[in-house]
């Protein structure tokens, strides 16, 4: 603009004064703007004004014409419309970009959607996988049931002379980390065949049939290389139950389901195929997918014994420095419960608290820690308060002592008043029972005697401190002790009430269910009843524990006295000081 130019005087001149000025010869040059109401005038002193006019003043232009004033006009009209008409091809050259942009997602997409349908498995060789059976520890039986599938596709004419099928299924069942992906990895190394390996989630998809189609050409892959495995993992992310949702039989994943069972045992001969699959949720798939003609076997895949822990542990010890004194028996005899993948956690962190003290050697002192973090959690900051100490002291010796009445004293771990997180105090370990582990089976006796020692902790404090003092350290163990009294008397019928189930919870895992299924009702008297039972069984179970504290009272405070001064009690010293003053 050329008013940039100008740099104003603070005087002031009229319209009147501007126009006798120009007459009079005054004036040496003026800037006019036609759509604007003023001018820019320069004086031949060098003064510089803006003065007001009408707009598109013509008389002004007579004037400056007349008296030969130098004169130029700006027509801002040109600019603004030219102004106009970048902006115009600048808003069409951005819509163009975006329809390019938009053009270019789409073919991607659309580049994509022939293969949309295909199932992401891939093919895997003897040469692809290093792990074999003998990698395999712990799990013996379901080594050998998985062995006899590698001879049905190695030698298939050596039971068909006798009239035998191969299998169509093989689903393995068990908690997890028990090994149930590594047996599958070991059947890819040790078969000799095509492996193919997917993920049951991988089938699903947003759109509606795509899971289905995936299914088909899983399986039309598997028969071009005839003999083959599939190994499906976590078959239960399709293999639910069906009708279960609100979505009924139209959800996607029914339609994959039904693909598979078709795929599995329909018309179709599938010969020189079995399908291996794995999850730990058999209680939730559907009865069709479980049945003989799909699935023929299942492998129950369970938590190892002392000697699968033991032989775990040395698997999982070969690549480390283990020192000469680190006895591995002893360390299974410590980990009852623990999977597989738990005692490969367990040497990894032993490991990893060996580099931490800069050894070269992974001791029995590595282990322990590890093993206390992974039981117990970290530690956190030291209790300095000597009351606080003596109150958690009594807590988890009184936890300890019970225990050895009930259980036995090699049932108790370790005791300590080191606070660790998720706890309000110490911790007191105590040794899950083998038999029930491997069993599964759960007596009355072992109930009552796992909700005595849980509110031992509360006995102790009520015979030491007495009833109006005792504080909510025990707030978590009397939560536990409600919930097996809970389950003894509605689900197990171990109370006077009878053998009758009355949970409420109706295993509803689905939506559908919790909506439009009718939960059973529960009589008031009933529940009364119940609620009652509950009350009484806790108490009972509480007087039981003080009465077993009393008569314990000096091995009570001997080991108190010890935790204190040490604040950790190992199974070794527990055993030693136990053994001589304990009253059962």
């Amino acid at each position: 603009m050329f008013r940039s130019k100008f740099s104003y005087s603070n005087s002031k001149s009229s319209y009147s004064d501007l126009i006798e000025d120009i007459e009079s010869g005054n004036i040496e040059s003026i800037y006019f703007y036609p759509r604007q109401r003023e001018i820019d005038v320069l004086y031949k002193n060098g003064n510089k004004f803006k003065i007001p006019i009408l707009y598109n003043d013509q008389l002004i232009l007579e004037k400056a014409s007349e008296n030969k004033v130098e004169l130029t006009i700006n027509n801002s009209r040109k600019e603004a419309s030219a102004a106009n008409s970048f902006a115009s091809i600048s808003l069409f050259l951005i819509f163009i970009l975006a329809i390019v942009l938009i053009l270019r997602s789409t073919s991607k997409l659309a580049s994509r959607a022939f293969g949309f349908s295909k199932n992401q498995s891939k093919f895997v060789t003897i040469d692809d996988v290093d792990t074999r059976f003998d990698d395999v520890a712990g799990v013996p039986e379901a080594a050998d049931e998985l062995k006899e599938v590698i001879t049905f596709l190695k030698e298939p004419k050596k039971f068909e002379n006798l009239g035998a099928k191969v299998p169509k299924g093989v689903i393995l069942i068990g908690p997890p980390g028990t090994g149930k992906t590594l047996l599958a990895k070991a059947i890819a190394g040790e078969s000799g065949v095509p492996f193919l390996s997917i993920a049951a989630s991988e089938f699903v998809e947003l759109f509606v049939g795509v899971g289905a189609s995936r299914v088909r050409d899983l399986f039309a892959k598997a028969k071009e290389k005839s003999p083959c495995i599939i190994f499906i993992d976590e078959i239960d992310s399709i293999g639910r139950q069906r009708g279960s949702g609100i979505g009924g039989g139209n959800d996607e994943r029914e339609q994959t389901l039904n693909q598979l069972l078709t795929e599995l045992d329909g018309f179709a001969d599938n010969s020189g195929i079995i399908v291996l699959a794995a999850t730990n949720r058999p209680d939730i798939l559907d009865a069709a997918l479980l049945r003989p003609g799909r699935f023929d076997r299942k492998i129950e895949v369970m938590l190892p014994d002392l000697d699968g822990r033991k032989k775990i542990l040395s698997v999982h010890s070969l690549s480390k420095p283990l020192s000469s004194d680190v006895d591995l028996g002893y360390w299974a005899s410590r980990t009852v419960g623990f999977s597989g993948a738990d005692l490969a956690n367990l040497m990894n962190e032993s490991a990893i608290h060996c580099a931490r003290d800069v050894s070269k050697f992974i001791s029995d002192i590595h282990i322990e820690n590890a093993l206390d973090k992974i039981t117990i959690g970290l530690r956190t900051s030291l209790i300095t308060s000597p009351n606080t100490k003596k109150i958690i002291a009594y807590n988890e010796v009184g936890r300890a002592i019970v225990s050895a009445v009930r259980n036995g004293i090699e049932s108790v771990d370790k005791i300590t008043i080191l606070p660790r997180s998720g706890s309000l105090g110490g911790y007191t370990k105590i040794c899950p029972d083998e038999d029930v582990i491997s069993s599964g089976l759960i007596s009355k006796k072992l109930l009552f005697s796992k909700i005595e020692i849980a509110l031992a902790g509360r006995a102790a404090e009520t015979i030491v401190f007495g009833k109006s003092e005792i504080t909510q350290c025990s707030i978590n163990d009397i939560s536990y002790a409600t919930n097996v009294v809970r389950e003894m008397v509605t689900k197990y019928g171990f109370s006077i009430i009878g053998p009758i189930s009355m949970d409420s919870d109706n295993n509803e895992m689905f939506l559908g269910e919790g909506l439009f299924t009718r939960k059973p009702l529960i009589a008031e008297n009933t529940s009364s009843r119940i609620d009652n039972e509950i009350i009484k069984i806790s108490k009972i179970s509480l007087n039981n524990s003080i009465e077993i504290l009393k008569k314990n009272r000096v091995l009570l405070d001997k080991l108190v006295e010890i935790l204190i001064n040490h604040e950790t009690i190992d199974k070794k010293l527990f055993k030693s000081t136990t053994s001589k003053l304990l009253n059962v």
